[in-house]
């Protein structure tokens, strides 16, 4: 597929998708919603982690009102939630339950879904400079993209509270410290550190990771002796995989692992 408001790039087994509409800060239309979904199916057969990121000075600045996704996109009351209900929602859930580890990689603005993006991922590096913000009150609007939700689990309701309903925002450095970053680093660092990420979960156990997802993810509403039967049932799939025995083995002979995916 040709795509022209995002880039994909190969890194050896490392996916890296690019949002590339710097001129407006990599805002969102429908269409890159599209070419999103379309790039995870293009790596889907060869990809063991991915790195989400931003072309030019931003990651993303949130939704472009001018390219399909404002809220009255056909005839009736305008309805906001249309676009999220036909694009939006099902990206996000199609990110969380991806078989594969990923990473997001922020420099300068995380806004709106952009926010959602960041926080979806399973490590966020940010830049020095980079902000995140949720500024949807500003407008008469809610957060969207699961952002509620996300922001609730990461950082608690109190400060999620504060971020959505004043719609300041929220420097890489108070990010950090509120637990909505893995990694801050130098803005010209963001990518490498990224990238140095990707590949580290790419050279580890494929079906492991992905389990180890699932139950971060369900984890968050499941309850203590819920989390422990998937835990269970978890472990016996994963000591069936071949990349366990070489796990093993490796630890034995005092070797770094090989693993393979399988």
């Amino acid at each position: 597929m040709a795509y022209t408001k995002i880039e994909l790039e190969r890194d050896g087994n490392v996916a890296i998708i690019r949002l590339n509409d710097p001129a407006t800060l990599n805002a969102v239309t429908v269409q890159t919603l599209e070419e999103i979904d379309a790039a995870l199916s293009e790596i889907s057969g060869w990809a063991r982690a991915m790195v989400l990121t931003g072309a030019g000075r931003g990651f993303c600045s949130g939704a472009n009102l001018t390219g399909g996704m404002g809220v009255g996109q056909a005839e009736g009351p305008p309805d906001g939630g249309r676009v999220l209900e036909t694009h939006i929602n099902p990206l996000m859930l199609r990110l969380r339950d991806l078989p594969i580890p990923w990473v997001s990689a922020i420099k300068g603005s995380a806004a709106g879904v952009g926010c959602s993006f960041a926080l979806a991922a399973d490590i966020v590096v940010a830049g020095e400079g980079a902000f995140f913000l949720q500024a949807f009150a500003r407008i008469g609007l809610v957060p969207d993209g699961g952002s509620s939700w996300l922001l609730a689990r990461a950082i608690g309701r109190q400060r999620a509270m504060e971020m959505m309903l004043l719609g300041e925002r929220i420097p890489a450095a108070k990010a950090f410290e509120w637990g909505m970053v893995n990694r801050l680093v130098p803005d010209d660092n963001v990518m490498p550190t990224a990238l140095e990420l990707a590949h580290k979960l790419a050279a580890g156990p494929t079906k492991s990771l992905a389990m180890i997802r699932r139950m971060a993810w369900s984890a968050s509403d499941a309850t203590f002796e819920d989390a422990m039967k998937t835990e269970r049932n978890n472990q016996r799939d994963a000591g069936r995989t071949a990349d366990h025995r070489e796990g093993v083995v490796a630890f034995i002979q005092k070797r770094p692992a090989n693993f393979t995916g399988a």
